[in-house]
């Protein structure tokens, strides 16, 4: 009962949750074979990250390293009746086995946000985990696509960047910075407000993954909502301020761990999807681009055998957006230039 209750659930996800779970163009006898290594795997998003990566029917072997911790993990996991192999590797002696042969590397890795922490004092931590750990992507598995969560995410990007750069593994087709929480919660507020069905809503959100940097593109969502210019406001600083919204909620005992992981498993379903050759696989990345002035920015990407296939363009932006679009680019020039900087000088 429980299993096909829990199946159904899966099956009924929004529109691009079903399509993480609806197999769209395989089964799972003949889809491909792929590794995913989750590194941070025991965190707060590498857990539920883990088990959703574990249902996921594309993945056949899945590796879960940390620090620490994730051989109870695997255990954990592994027990499900699903189609991967699981493998846990803790400690740094053991990142180079975790990482060999891995197509795609979900970086969640670092510490979350706790009330009165700025991104700034993440990125004091985490920027340091981060070259760390792409270091030794670069080492043993420098063709995987890369689907980078730490935070500060418009910092953290540069910085992997950099390091394979230093490392002349650099590839901008297959680095993303994974924003997919931003256009998650954009969908579930704009459904709400404009009493949509929430599976059926589409809606671009870019710039960065922080703050201001978060532009949804309310006047490109569809279905079509005639919602007054307080509303778009009131929704688009909703979507800026949801990591603070979770923050403040869980009162200091977490951060948005959960949908942050079902934000990264659904980034790297059709990260999947594109890399076995499904047709028209489109989502938001913060991504090396050519779409604004800036060298990274988040947009619309088409995803396929190579990673990045085709950065699309912002389409038409109303007055709104264009200010918006305007008053991000000083903040998210600013961070990236700060993990630029950081990644030169050490």
């Amino acid at each position: 009962m429980r299993t096909s209750m829990l199946k159904s659930i899966v099956r009924r996800s929004s529109t691009a949750g079903a399509s993480y779970v609806s197999r769209r163009g395989f089964a799972s006898g003949s889809a491909p074979e792929r590794k995913v290594a989750v590194l941070g795997a025991a965190g707060g998003i590498g857990q539920p990250l883990s088990l959703l990566m574990k249902l996921n029917p594309l993945v056949s072997s899945l590796s879960l390293y940390d620090i620490a911790g994730t051989p109870g993990v695997a255990a954990d996991v592994s027990h499900i009746n699903t189609r991967s192999e699981v493998v846990g590797f803790a400690g740094e002696e053991q990142l180079g086995k975790a990482l060999e042969g891995a197509d795609i590397v979900i970086i969640p890795a670092g510490v979350p946000r706790k009330p009165g922490m700025t991104r700034d004092d993440l990125f004091n931590i985490n920027a340091g985990i981060v070259k760390s750990l792409c270091t030794a992507i670069a080492k043993y598995c420098p063709n995987a696509l890369v689907n980078m969560i730490s935070n500060p995410v418009n910092s953290t990007v540069p910085i992997a960047a950099e390091v394979f750069k230093k490392a002349g593994t650099y590839d901008a087709k297959k680095l993303f910075g994974v924003t997919m929480l931003d256009v998650v919660r954009a969908k579930t507020f704009y459904a709400g407000k404009a009493k949509v069905n929430v599976a059926e809503v589409n809606l671009p959100v870019v710039g960065g993954h922080a703050g201001i940097t978060i532009l949804p593109l309310f006047s490109q969502a569809t279905p079509k909502a005639n919602l007054s210019n307080e509303e778009i406001v009131a929704l688009t600083k909703r979507t800026q301020d949801g990591g603070t919204e979770v923050v403040e909620a869980k009162a200091g005992k977490g951060s948005a761990t959960l949908s942050m992981a079902y934000a990264g498993a659904i980034f790297a379903d059709a990260c999947l999807k594109g890399l076995n050759g499904v047709p028209d696989v489109v989502e938001c990345a913060f991504v090396q681009s050519n779409v604004t002035e800036l060298p990274f920015f988040a947009s619309k990407v088409r995803l396929g055998k190579n990673g990045v296939e085709e950065v699309l363009g912002l389409g038409p932006l109303n007055d709104y957006e264009k200010q918006g679009l305007e008053a991000l680019k000083p903040e998210l020039l600013s961070s990236i230039e700060k993990g630029i900087k950081l990644a030169k000088e050490n």
